[in-house]
């Protein structure tokens, strides 16, 4: 047994004092000794990130536990979308036996939507009774974003199967409905949808709340939603969790994971009960989670910080094992995972990404990217040729190619423009594009475009980015997604491929590669590009490159 003294949290009696807990596994005992003490730390429950795709960290489960649990998280609920639409249902039984090194509690949501349109080229799909399979298992507890809303509102067979799988096992059904409102919602989570993690204003979140909605408040690397929706936390505490949905290393390590989003909110002013119900009691009772919650006789899950102002993380401890410590080394360096992809190597040529002009149209349809925000706009260009009518990019003008690449099969390459990156020169790319995972690549000339498709194809898929000149890369050869490296290793590489985009290339956006990996992602509004070609999200259809 162990014992502790320090002022303790009580966030299911809305209680702070200073006590004295003891514990093995679980919590045997918890003694009122005093009021709260200023002078002291802090005794909290573990932190939990309501839904999270662990393969955006780049990382394995094992390795994104090393690096969360250092931040106070004690628990994820994942949703292997990515890994699973390149490997279909072996990519989710690969997450989830991967995730038994972790050092947290990771727990599963089942895909929902694999492919997640018709419109475009993945790995596999993921079925029906695939879907209801690995609804069963233990590890899993609930139905990951149903992101084809169209088909939720007009009865896809395929979804409401998925949907009732769910509702069999009692296991709940998370959402992804941006900009969705009115008559629309109320279908889409009227057939008992209970989350969304995709609104982007208040007036939105309100709205989803109306109809029973928990609100995802995210903080991730590319979209950062907390501002927008912050006030919540106070006003409808019942009704928010916390999640960072897709995070780079880097951005973790520097900023922080959900303990960021506790240590904002403390900044607002806001009550430490109210951010706990949106960091652990909501997502805790809502995905039905095995975890502790510093009660007697639960689970010894819980942190130690240094204060309720800073919230420093001191100990993580998880059924009574510290786990992380901030001034000793805790545990074993954990083993590299199995190596499993499906890549399709077959290089490109510069030839293939020729843009002729059309005859009788004299605008181009472009994806207008917004940094910071998953959504896109359109933007019609009065584009020029050059002396053998070819369209090339203008830097001048802030528009450059956008190209994607099919790796499941031989195809040739889709070719859109782009603005708003700021790129003056070279290219970035790579094999990370939502939700098929297609390459993706954003480049000012046809041969540095070459170079970095084709790099990424030998290297079984992985980030790129070259000047025209120099170039440095990260090869992801765990399914095109996941490195083998150790976190820091990777948070190192991918910083330096960061820092190079910015400097050598000029690129403006704050994670370029992050924000280019949703610019093929054909369900968040409005204009975005896959390997079949240039796709209006609006109408759900294809849209020809050229218009009046």
């Amino acid at each position: 047994m162990k014992n502790f003294k320090a002022n303790i949290v009580d966030v299911i009696s809305n209680k702070i004092f200073y006590g004295e807990i003891t514990f093995d596994n679980k919590i045997i005992d918890i003694k009122h000794i005093d009021a709260e003490r200023s002078n002291e730390k802090y005794i909290l429950p573990g932190i939990v990130d309501s839904h999270v795709h662990i393969e955006s960290s780049m990382c394995t489960p094992q390795q994104f536990s090393r690096m969360v649990v250092s931040h106070g998280t004690i628990a994820a609920v994942c949703d292997p979308h990515e890994i699973v639409n390149v490997l279909g249902k072996d990519g989710a039984l690969y997450m989830i036996e991967q995730s038994k090194k972790a050092l947290i509690n990771i727990f599963f949501c089942v895909p929902s939507c694999v492919p997640s349109t018709p419109f475009e080229t993945n790995g596999f799909e993921l079925n029906a009774s695939d879907v209801h399979y690995l609804l069963s298992l233990d590890k899993v507890v609930g139905l990951a974003e149903v992101m084809n809303y169209v088909g939720v509102i007009n009865n896809d067979e395929k979804l409401i199967s998925e949907i009732n799988s769910a509702k069999h096992f009692n296991k709940p059904i998370d959402g992804h409905a941006p900009c969705i409102t009115g008559e629309n919602l109320k279908k889409y989570f009227g057939q008992g949808i209970s989350t969304d993690h995709e609104c982007s204003t208040l007036s939105e979140a309100l709205e989803k709340i109306s109809e029973n909605v928990f609100i995802q408040i995210r903080e991730g690397s590319a979209a950062r939603n907390f501002d927008a929706l912050k006030s919540l936390v106070e006003s409808h505490p019942d009704r928010v969790m916390f999640c960072t949905d897709d995070a780079h290393p880097d951005d973790i390590i520097e900023r922080g994971h959900i303990d960021k989003l506790v240590r904002m909110s403390i900044r607002e002013g806001y009550s430490i009960f109210n951010i706990y119900k949106a960091c652990h009691i909501n997502p805790k009772l809502h995905y039905n989670l095995p975890i502790g919650s510093l009660q007697p006789n639960d689970l010894a899950d819980f942190i130690i910080v240094d204060s309720l102002k800073n919230f420093n993380i001191l100990s993580t401890y998880i059924s009574g094992n510290e786990v992380y410590s901030d001034v000793k080394e805790c545990g074993e360096t954990l083993s590299d995972a199995e190596i499993v992809n499906n890549f399709i190597k077959s290089h490109v040529d510069a030839e293939n990404l020729i843009v002729h002009s059309s005859s009788s149209k004299k605008f181009v349809n472009v994806i207008k990217v917004i940094d910071g925000e998953l959504i896109t706009e359109k933007y019609k260009w009065n584009y020029k040729c050059n002396a053998s009518d070819e369209i090339e990019s203008s830097v001048d003008e802030d528009i450059v190619k956008i190209v994607v690449v099919n790796r499941y099969k031989h195809a040739n390459p889709v070719v859109g423009f782009i603005k708003g990156t700021g790129i003056k020169r070279g290219a970035i790319g790579a094999s990370v594009a939502h939700d098929s995972h297609n390459i993706v690549c954003i480049g000012v000339d046809d041969t540095a475009i070459m170079t970095c498709i084709n790099t990424i194809i030998d290297n079984g898929g992985g980030l790129f980015v070259t000047d025209g000149v120099t170039s440095e890369s990260l090869a992801l050869p765990i399914a095109g997604l996941m490195s083998n490296l150790p976190y820091e290793k990777v948070s190192e590489l991918y910083k330096s491929l960061i820092n190079f985009a910015h400097n050598k290339c000029e690129i403006a956006l704050k994670s370029p590669f992050m924000t280019m990996s949703f610019m093929s992602l054909l369900v968040i509004p409005h204009i975005k590009i896959g390997d079949k070609g240039l796709f209006d999200v609006d109408t759900f259809t294809f849209q020809d490159l050229f218009s009046e």
